[in-house]
């Protein structure tokens, strides 16, 4: 199978690395800057487990119209760069290719054969990701993954590897199948599911509640919660997404409770989450995908979130400094 990562950064590189180092299949990539300038020179270096794994793809671009057709092209991007690379990512596909979109929150597809199918204008402006690549040849995916990237060319992985993916329309597809066979080739967890919505609720429950404290704090899971009331905060923040995901279709409240979703997090290991990671380095946060979109469901169903709408507040405030500290 011919494989495009997309975006070949932490988690993407992660992927692309794994894939290569085992041969399960003809891996390219899209990313920029030093990191892929180092993988160009020396190729991925994957540290995991007790070990490095080592390789190079067959072509590693910034400009993706250099790439031939994929049958897969793995988009890990964050979701407000997605709608820039559609018409990109669409011309990449081979006739019966299919793009997997792996990113947090809320993805553009989620309209995709419902009664008000039609994109998300908050995750796809004017429908840019609609129009050019179609939901019909969309995977979504949710990843479980810890990865960092420590200097270009260089990622360490910690903790789960796990690909849940699943067509936006709940069939259980060969195509689904087969991509998730690759992932399993190369020593990762590719799990296909009749219910994606569920798992991308699923994984917002943590991405929505430790992602924009960590964010706003600078604290790592570790040191987060022996503040007062952060806690406190964190568990708001998930119950009230329980109450829209539940609106929404995905009724999660006899699986999650958000007591028992926090209280771990105490005395965790001092990981980064992928949001504290973007802070640090000045990068544009996910506020739309993982906070605002939350809102507008939130707003349809007519449920109130006061706790969501004050982080979501303080985060996109905190993204506008930075993106005015960059264009200084």
């Amino acid at each position: 199978m011919k494989v495009c990562v997309f975006g070949a950064g932490a988690v993407g590189g992660h992927a692309a690395a794994r894939m290569i180092a085992t041969g399960a299949a003809e891996v390219s990539i899209v990313a920029r800057g030093a990191h892929l300038k180092a993988i160009r020179e020396r190729g991925f270096t994957l540290r995991t487990e007790g070990r490095e794994l080592t390789g190079r793809p067959v072509q590693a671009e910034e400009d993706a119209s250099k790439l031939g057709p994929q049958d897969a092209v793995i988009v890990a991007l964050k979701a407000h760069s997605q709608p820039s690379v559609a018409e990109d990512v669409a011309r990449l596909l081979a006739p019966s290719g299919v793009a997997l979109f792996g990113m947090n929150g809320i993805p553009w597809w989620w309209r995709h054969g419902r009664p008000n199918a039609g994109p998300l204008e908050t995750i796809d402006p004017g429908g840019a990701l609609w129009r050019a690549i179609g939901p019909e040849r969309a995977l979504g995916a949710v990843v479980n993954s810890s990865n960092q990237v420590i200097e270009p060319g260089v990622i360490v992985h910690t903790g789960a590897k796990r690909w849940t993916m699943g067509e936006p329309d709940g069939s259980m597809s060969e195509r689904a199948q087969r991509v998730a066979d690759v992932f399993n080739a190369a020593g990762m967890e590719g799990v296909v599911t009749s219910d994606i919505r569920k798992e991308v609720w699923r994984k917002l429950m943590t991405n929505i509640s430790g992602n924009p404290i960590a964010g706003l704090t600078r604290l790592t899971a570790r040191d987060m919660y022996a503040v007062k009331g952060l806690d406190e905060v964190a568990m708001k923040l998930i119950a009230e997404a329980l109450l829209v995901a539940k609106a929404e279709g995905s009724d999660l409240t006899a699986e999650i409770t958000p007591e028992a979703m926090v209280t771990p997090s105490r005395g965790r290991s001092g990981g980064k989450s992928s949001m504290l990671q973007d802070v640090e380095a000045g990068r544009s946060v996910e506020v739309d995908a993982l906070m605002t979109q939350v809102q507008h469901f939130a707003v349809d169903h007519g449920i109130a979130t006061p706790t969501i709408d004050t982080v979501r507040a303080l985060l996109a405030g905190l993204d506008h400094a930075m993106r005015l500290a960059r264009e200084a």
